[in-house]
């Protein structure tokens, strides 16, 4: 007579949350969306600047032509104005 090799094994029950930790769930990621809005304009605004700074060190040592120099102070007027646009809000 053969015998069985496999037993049957109950699924676990399935898991159940209470209303209060889902609450919680929906504050902590309305606050971790306002933090990661204010870090993301903070990063933005650092990645501009050094932009800035990046091409004056690229352009100004090489002796620039007065079409670089307008066209540097263009851009970094552009830059100031965005960064100010984004801090705004």
């Amino acid at each position: 007579m053969a015998v069985a090799q496999f037993e049957r094994i109950e699924d676990d029950p399935p898991i159940t949350t209470p209303e209060d930790s889902s609450k919680a769930i929906d504050l902590f990621l309305a606050l971790l969306s306002d933090k990661s809005a204010a870090i993301a304009t903070g990063f933005y605004s650092l990645l501009t600047v050094i932009s800035v700074f990046w091409l004056a060190l690229a352009i100004i040592p090489h002796d620039p032509s007065t079409y670089q120099l307008t066209g540097l102070c263009g851009y970094a007027i552009f830059v100031i104005a965005v960064n100010i646009i984004a801090r705004r809000k």
